[in-house]
């Protein structure tokens, strides 16, 4: 049985900047809009979280998402900000926004990587997708932009029935379009994603796209992880023999992790402040209007018992992946209520073995 103490050092923030987005995707966790919501962190209160992030002895990443976060008018300015304050800028958005001013100001202002979704490999699967015709044209423009001015880019996935039969092509793509990662995320059906119950991939097909992942990964020259897929480390394992890297050891960029990070070196934080140990699992452990992260980080009863593997329970609690996997809190939590239950779209049996 592998046992180990998990490094719950706070490594990674995805930061719903705003809740307003110029498209409407299907699979929108935060359910988008196309205004701002009144109850967004205002540019004082921005400024205030990311002076608090000096709380940690390792600044973290800063993920700046949304809906879109280049429709906010003072996205440069925060971003320029947490920049200056010495924290990993990351941007996630559509690219439909971005023009060659903009990314010329991305890579001014420090931003470090941007992640770009694409969920088709053609114009038709991922407009259809993200609910804008021209969406798909304009992310690849806004692509070509960043490469121009040198600003590093990756690819994001997620892999629902609609688009399984063309993951293997937006792979090729991402390495066509030069990008440093792929990212693939398994569809948890949350906000207007709730509309995609029912477009989960089985645990069967999950498992076979994963193992296809790991293969891929070994081919080419391009940084991959799997997300909202906590078994890809068990795979690794299963796979290659070794142990797959700590997250920690090789930088919070890296491709390498562990399974299920909410709560445990990751957490989200919502437009209105509220922090959860992911964007698909709806349980608040506190609100940074109210507290400092570091103070929610280090003391919220949800985020310690994220940090136990021995308190999953089901084939999780008896898994000899437990401390490398953890198997997905969010899907647990939307199929039973019990958010340390076991990962219902798991295949795999546990069974005595030595790690």
């Amino acid at each position: 049985m592998l046992n180990q103490k998990i490094d719950s050092s706070l490594r990674l923030i995805a930061w719903e900047f705003t809740q307003r987005c110029n498209l409407n995707c299907l699979h929108c966790r935060g359910s988008a809009t196309q205004e701002s919501s009144p109850e967004e962190l205002s540019l004082e209160e921005s400024r205030s979280f990311i002076d608090s992030l000096g709380d940690f002895q390792q600044a973290p990443i800063i993920i700046f998402s949304g809906g879109e976060p280049l429709s906010r008018e003072d996205s440069f300015e925060v971003m320029e900000y947490a920049s200056y304050r010495k924290l990993r800028v990351v941007l996630a958005t559509n690219a439909t926004l971005v023009d060659h001013d903009r990314a010329k100001t991305l890579k001014k202002i420090g931003v470090q990587r941007v992640s770009i979704s694409l969920d088709g490999a053609c114009e038709d699967s991922h407009d259809s997708f993200r609910g804008l015709p021209g969406a798909y044209r304009r992310a690849l423009d806004g692509i070509e932009e960043m490469k121009r001015v040198e600003l590093p880019f990756q690819i994001n996935t997620t892999i629902t029935r609609r688009n399984l039969d063309e993951i293997e092509a937006i792979a090729n793509l991402a390495i066509k379009l030069k990008a440093q990662a792929l990212h693939i995320f398994l569809l948890v059906p949350t906000g207007r994603g709730k509309s995609l119950e029912g477009d989960e991939i089985s645990a069967i097909e999950y498992e076979k796209v994963l193992r296809w992942f790991y293969e891929f990964g070994q081919q080419y020259p391009i940084q991959v992880k799997a997300t909202c897929a906590p078994h890809y480390y068990r795979i690794v394992h299963q796979m290659s023999g070794k142990l797959p890297t700590s997250y920690s050891a090789r930088g919070g960029l890296s491709a390498y992790s562990r399974g299920c990070l909410g709560g445990v070196g990751f957490c989200f934080v919502s437009y209105r402040g509220e922090v959860c140990p992911c964007g698909y699992l709806p349980l608040v452990a506190g609100n940074i209007r109210e507290q400092r992260l570091s103070q929610i980080w280090a003391e919220s009863p949800l985020f310690l018992d994220l940090r136990d593997p021995d308190k999953l329970r089901g084939k999780c609690g008896r898994c000899q992946y437990r401390w490398i996997c953890g198997g997905c809190r969010a899907r647990a939590y939307q199929a039973t209520g019990d958010y340390l239950a076991e990962e219902p779209m798991c295949a795999y049996q546990p069974r005595e073995e030595k790690l």
